[in-house]
C-alpha cells in the first residue's frame, strides 16, 4: 500500500469528461527484424514475462472513504493482463495518418479507474511490415523521466531480447479495510498540519525575492507569468475529442544550431515549435501581436529518487517570442526567457508545487475541476499558458521490442482547459521525434501544423548557418518521415543584430552502452534490464 503524493493525486482530480489525464507514446516497428516473423503472442509474452518488473502496471487505486486523503495505490489482485493488451487493425492503406488517427481515438477515452491505469494497443496493418503500438498511462502513475524507466524494461538493446527472471514468490499485499483508510489518512493529515508553518515561511519568503528581483531590476530578463498568454483559436474550452499529428527532424541539425548560437538543445527545441506556431497561425491571420507563453514541464527527480515511479515534476513558464520574424533574434529571445524563468523557478523552489499539492483538499479540488469544465470557464479570462511543451532525452541508439526494431516514437502528453496543445518531443538515435495532441474541434488541421516543423527546422538551420559558414552539414540524410521535402538550402533570413554569440567547446562523442549498466543523454537516465550471460542486453 501506497498512498499518492499530492501532485499524482491532482492528476486524478484534475481529470474530467473532457480533459483526460493520461500520457501515451505512438511507437512504430519495424517487424522484419522479429526472429521467427511477427506475432502478436510474442509481444503479449514479452508483456507478461516482465510485469513484475513494472510496478505501476500492477497496481490500482483506491479512494479513502469521504476523500479524507489523496487515494493510495495497492496491487490489484484481481489483474487481467488481457484487458489492458488489444490488438486492432490501421485503416487503409496504412500510412502515419491512419496510425494517427487510431492513436486519437485511443486517446479520446479515459482509463478505468478501477484496473491499473495502463493499456497497450497493437495496431497492425501499416505498410512496409511494420506495427504500431500505443502504449497509455494514467499521469499518476508516470512523469517524462518514470516513463522512460517503463520503456528500460520493456525494451531490448537486441532483437533476441534477454532472459527475464522470474518474479519471487510473495505474499499477496493486505487490502486495507475503510477503518484502516480513515485511520491512515487522519495521519497523514496530522503530519501535513504540522508541516504547514514551514511551508507558508518558506513560500512567502521565496516570492518575495521573486517580487523584489524583477521590480529592482526591470531591464533582466525574466520568464512568463501565467495568466499573461494571448489568446489563440486553441486557447479555449476543450472537448473529449484529440486528434494526433506526428513530426521528425534530424538531431544533428538542432546539436549544429545550439553550437552556433551558444544555447541549450531545449531552446533549440522551443524555437523550433515557436517557428512552426508562428507559421501555423500566421498562415490563417491568426498570429497574436504578443508572444505566445509555453508552459514547460521541469523534472525535479532527484538521483535517490531514480527508479521511483511516481511524479517528480514541475513547471515553468516561457516566452516563444512568435512575434520576432527573424529566427535568430527568436532563438536568442527564447533562450534568455527559459534562463530567467530557470532562475525564478530555482528562487521559488523547485519542490515548491510538489510540496504545496499534499495540501490539496480532494473533494473540493475535484468539484471545482468538473465545475471550471462544466461552465466553460476557460473562456471566461485570458489563457493561463498557450499550450505545454515537453522535450524529453531519449536514447541515441537502437531499441527493439520482441524482436522488432523501434522505428520512431511521438510520445503525446495531455491537454489542459483553455490550452488544447500539447506538443511533446523525443530524441531517438539520430532524430527529434514530435508529438502533437490537440483538441480535434480548435485544431482539426493538426498535420498543417506539423507540416511547419520542417519549414522552421530549415530556417533555424540556415541561420545557424550563416553565421557559422564552415560548420560541416550533418552525415544523415533527411527522414524519410519528414512531412514534405525542402530545398537543400535555403538563404539565409537577415540579421536584426551583428553581434555573435560565443559557441560552447562541443560535448565528447557518447560512448557506446555497455551491457547492463545505466546510459545517461542530458540528464536523462536509461537503465538496461539484466541479463543471465548470454548474447544482448536489453535496454529502454
Amino acid at each position: 500500500m501506497e498512498r499518492l503524493s499530492g501532485i499524482d493525486a491532482a492528476f486524478t482530480y484534475l481529470e474530467t469528461p473532457n480533459a483526460h489525464m493520461h500520457v501515451a507514446m505512438t511507437a512504430i516497428f519495424d517487424t522484419d527484424t522479429m526472429p521467427g516473423g511477427y506475432s502478436f503472442d510474442a509481444i503479449r509474452r514479452l508483456i507478461a514475462e516482465r510485469m513484475h518488473l513494472v510496478a505501476p502496471f500492477r497496481r490500482r487505486l483506491v479512494t479513502v472513504p469521504f476523500n479524507l486523503n489523496h487515494p493510495i495505490w495497492i496491487e490489484d489482485p484481481d489483474f487481467d493482463l488481457d484487458f489492458h493488451i488489444h490488438r486492432v487493425n490501421a485503416p487503409e492503406p496504412g500510412g502515419r495518418r491512419e496510425l494517427a488517427d487510431v492513436a486519437a481515438r485511443i486517446a479520446s477515452v479515459p482509463l478505468d479507474r478501477s484496473k491499473p491505469l495502463w493499456e497497450i494497443w497493437v495496431i497492425e496493418g501499416l505498410k512496409q511490415n511494420r506495427v504500431g503500438v500505443v502504449t497509455k498511462v494514467h499521469h499518476s502513475a508516470i512523469d517524462g523521466a518514470s516513463g522512460a524507466e517503463i520503456m528500460t524494461t520493456l525494451y531490448d538493446l537486441s532483437p533476441e531480447g534477454a532472459e527475464i527472471e522470474p518474479p519471487q514468490p510473495h505474499e499477496p499485499e493486505h487490502i486495507p479495510n475503510e477503518w484502516e483508510l480513515i485511520g491512515y489518512a487522519m495521519s497523514s493529515r496530522f503530519k501535513r498540519i504540522i508541516n504547514m508553518p514551514a511551508l507558508i515561511g518558506r513560500t512567502v519568503g521565496n516570492l518575495s525575492n521573486v517580487v523584489s528581483t524583477r521590480m529592482s531590476d526591470e531591464t533582466e530578463t525574466h520568464g512568463a507569468l501565467p495568466l499573461t498568454a494571448p489568446p489563440t483559436p486553441f486557447n479555449s474550452a476543450i472537448t473529449p475529442h484529440r486528434r494526433v499529428g506526428f513530426a521528425r527532424v534530424p538531431l544533428s541539425g538542432a546539436k549544429e544550431i545550439k553550437e552556433a548560437f551558444g544555447v541549450k538543445v531545449n531552446d533549440v527545441v522551443l524555437a523550433i515549435m515557436s517557428g512552426t506556431l508562428r507559421k501555423y497561425l500566421s498562415d490563417r491571420g491568426d498570429l497574436p501581436d504578443e508572444s505566445l507563453v509555453a508552459c514547460i514541464p521541469v523534472s525535479v527527480r532527484t538521483e535517490e529518487e531514480q527508479g521511483s515511479a511516481n511524479n517528480r515534476v514541475s513547471a515553468m513558464f516561457a516566452h516563444l517570442a512568435t512575434q520576432e520574424s527573424d529566427p535568430a533574434e527568436r532563438l536568442r529571445l527564447i533562450a534568455d526567457s527559459t534562463k530567467g524563468a530557470k532562475e525564478e523557478h530555482n528562487a521559488l523552489g523547485a519542490r515548491l508545487m510538489t510540496d504545496w499539492g499534499e495540501y490539496a483538499a480532494p473533494r473540493t479540488f475535484q468539484l471545482a475541476a468538473r465545475l471550471y469544465s462544466q461552465m466553460n470557464m476557460a473562456n471566461m479570462h485570458r489563457p493561463i499558458h498557450n499550450l505545454v511543451i515537453s522535450n524529453v532525452p531519449g536514447p541515441p541508439f537502437p531499441l527493439y521490442f520482441a524482436g522488432a526494431k523501434l522505428i520512431a516514437a511521438y510520445p503525446m502528453g495531455p491537454i489542459m482547459e483553455g490550452a488544447g496543445m500539447n506538443v511533446t518531443v523525443l530524441s531517438y538515435e539520430d532524430n527529434i521525434d514530435v508529438g502533437f495532441m490537440v483538441d480535434r474541434e480548435l485544431t482539426p488541421d493538426v498535420w498543417d501544423l506539423a507540416g511547419a516543423v520542417e519549414d522552421a527546422y530549415d530556417e533555424l538551420l540556415a541561420a545557424a548557418r550563416s553565421i557559422a559558414p564552415n560548420a560541416q552539414a550533418p552525415t544523415e540524410p533527411k527522414p524519410k518521415a519528414a512531412t514534405k521535402k525542402t530545398p537543400a538550402k535555403r538563404k539565409a533570413p537577415a540579421k536584426k543584430t551583428s553581434a555573435k554569440r560565443k559557441a560552447p567547446a562541443k560535448k565528447a562523442a557518447a560512448k557506446k552502452a555497455p551491457a547492463g549498466t545505466r546510459v545517461t543523454e542530458r540528464g536523462a537516465t536509461v537503465r538496461t534490464a539484466r541479463k543471465k550471460p548470454a548474447s544482448g542486453t536489453p535496454s529502454t
